[in-house]
């Protein structure tokens, strides 16, 4: 495997930790007491209140109970949480779903963490948690802090999540933005979750296209030269941006290679090449806080003193995976254009893809698939079960045929999940903007992200599922409005800072440090609108390993919303009504309930925008 980028294990490391904002009186992980999840503690408060109903199934067993769970109701107005268990339990008793609810929710009646249970439907039960509940819920979370909300789904394990991997020809473009943030946003997602993370590169640096890349750079070293080379023959690359490489080439050659046959200057030039575009590449996915732990190299698969290509060719041959045979025309092909010849074929048709794939091409070169094989076979030898590629949308047809190579390869220990991301189409006031100046083509990550900063792009990107076509609008998404989700959001986070400084402005002999909201009367928050913050706070844990589980980093962006349109609706509520107001100069004990609040509102913002990779502000002008 090879390395090219030096250090990548103490970023890893560390890499984390710095985009997460300095919290105050944050504490070691390893001495605090776990926060509560509100709908892990009332998943087993519901299997108690089953198992004390002394339910048993038709046949008199035992009853399974580890698929019963809970979660938000789809209305709010019905509670705080919901559970299916009666529906999903009728089955096996052999009762109706509401009787078996009426037995659970008497059960619950006794819990002094349940304030109701209401049955409602055909058996579904909606449970409200008490006030003392949720005033400890808000402690924890003011004592977890940054920290509020990391989970431990992962249990450590290994993935490797691939993103970006353009091939290294240019610039990046806005259409490689989207797949480089959403595969940086859910890696840290995971990280977050609880697993080992690693980022990974795929340098497509073999293979036809980095020849066409060495050639249209030669050209730009002639013109270094002084030649006049005029316009730029078609099927070359035309950017402008293999300019310094050609100057880079008459420097270090002068006109040396001029003399050499192209087989001699080839392999020097797409070297210097190669590499200026990837010091370009790092660069452009810097620019969005994008980094990686390993960048490997495709023509390292096929080394003559180790070739891993032919090597994965063979264990899959040991297995008596690969046979010789035909393929039928692709579907539209005409036949008498189907080249109908014996080929070395790989049965993935097993594996659940539609046809058995090509390992050889007809010069008995191998193709693209076979070193896609090799390559995921190489990250299972480094030890990753669970792999996830992020790919732009044309790769749809690649996605059944490396799941089943993947299933193939491992012998079913390993998983492959392939995110496909959709187009981004830019606009400008509603006006489509499509050409670049810098790469001749497509408009480049570097100049989105001059125009309208790093956070805007970041969240943007995210604020869309991964597989749904996203428009991007550079007017919009510099608004000061809550028409921009990204300001609404990091206003949230600023907002709650300006409380802070205004408190102190204002009661200078109040003790605002973290102990001291810590140590809060937190039954003094009794407003709806302060239940309602409270409520969405607690349901942060769930959200995060839900988003990790499903490798959605969008839901995190749609919870961040919702959140600081929470948090900006009380204070628009405490405007008109001074009652309402997060500062209460007469009444310090409510004062400081009420900023233990926007303390752990505070926490959780600055928490999810970690995780998506935008910052945090203290302030917005």
């Amino acid at each position: 495997m090879r390395f090219l980028d030096s250090g990548a294990d103490n970023a890893k490391l560390h890499r984390f930790s710095d985009r997460m904002r300095t919290v105050e009186g944050r504490s070691s992980r390893r001495t605090r007491n776990r926060p509560m999840n509100i709908f892990a503690d009332f998943s087993q408060k519901f299997k108690k209140a089953i198992e004390a109903s002394e339910f048993q199934t038709k046949d008199g067993d035992a009853l399974d109970l580890s698929a019963i769970g809970s979660e938000p109701p789809r209305d709010p107005a019905h509670g705080d949480i919901a559970c299916n268990a009666a529906l999903v339990l009728a089955k096996r008793i052999g009762a109706k779903p509401r009787d078996i609810a009426i037995r659970i929710a008497a059960e619950l009646a006794s819990d002094p963490d349940v304030e109701t249970a209401e049955i409602a439907g055909p058996g579904f039960l909606n449970v409200r948690i008490s006030q003392a509940y949720r005033n400890r819920a808000l402690g924890s979370i003011l004592e977890a802090g940054a920290d509020y909300g990391r989970a431990t789904l992962g249990g450590g394990r290994k993935i490797n999540v691939e993103y970006v991997s353009a091939n290294p020809t240019g610039p990046m473009h806005v259409g490689h933005c989207r797949g480089a943030v959403f595969g940086d946003a859910l890696a840290s997602l995971l990280d977050f979750a609880g697993y080992d993370v690693t980022r990974e590169y795929y340098i497509n640096d073999a293979g036809v296209q980095v020849d066409v890349l060495a050639r249209s750079a030669f050209l730009r070293y002639r013109e270094a030269l002084g030649e006049e080379i005029g316009p730029i023959p078609e099927g070359l690359y035309p950017g402008d941006y293999l300019v310094p490489v050609g100057a880079a080439l008459a420097r270090d050659h002068g006109d040396k290679l001029l003399s050499q046959p192209e087989e001699t200057w080839l392999p020097i030039v797409r070297d210097r090449t190669i590499d200026a575009m990837m010091d370009m590449i790092r660069g452009d996915l810097a620019s969005v806080n994008v980094t990686h732990d390993v960048f490997f190299s495709e023509r390292s698969l096929s080394r003559p003193d180790a070739n891993r290509v032919s090597g994965a060719i063979d264990a899959l041959r040991n297995r008596d995976l690969i046979y010789q045979g035909t393929l039928p025309p692709p579907k539209g092909q005409l036949p008498e254009d189907w080249e109908d010849r014996e080929q070395t074929l790989f049965r993935s048709t097993d594996f659940g893809d539609d046809v058995d794939r090509a390992l050889l091409k007809s010069d008995g070169s191998y193709t693209y698939f076979a070193s896609d094989i090799a390559y995921h076979y190489d990250k299972y030898l480094r030890g990753f079960n669970e792999m996830i590629d992020v790919l732009g949308a044309d790769h749809g047809g690649y996605v059944k045929r490396m799941q089943a190579a993947v299933t193939a390869m491992t012998g079913g220990e390993g998983t492959l999940d392939v995110k496909l991301c959709q187009l981004v189409k830019l606009f400008r006031g509603g006006v489509a903007v499509t050409m670049s100046k810098r790469s001749g083509n497509l408009v480049t990550l570097r100049e989105v992200v001059d125009e309208v900063g790093r956070d805007a792009v970041r969240f943007m990107m995210l604020y869309r599922k991964n597989d749904a076509p996203l428009d991007f609008d550079f007017q919009k998404v510099t608004e000061q409005s809550r028409d921009n989700p990204v300001f609404y959001v990091q206003y949230g986070h600023a907002r709650a800072q300006s409380v802070f400084r205004q408190a102190v402005e204002d009661m200078p002999d109040l003790d605002v440090s973290l102990a001291a909201l810590q140590a809060a009367d937190l039954s003094r928050l009794s407003d709806s609108g302060e239940m309602a913050l409270i409520g969405r706070l607690l349901q942060w844990p769930r959200l995060v390993e839900s988003a990790a589980a499903a490798h959605e980093p969008h839901r995190i962006a749609f919870y961040l919303f919702d959140l600081a349109s929470d948090l900006h609706s009380q204070w628009s509520r405490g405007k008109d009504d001074p009652h309402l107001r997060f500062i209460k100069a007469d009444d310090p004990e409510l004062t400081v309930a009420r900023l233990a609040l926007i303390r752990a509102v505070a926490f959780v913002i600055a928490s999810g925008l970690g995780i998506l990779g935008v910052v945090a502000p203290d302030e917005m002008r």
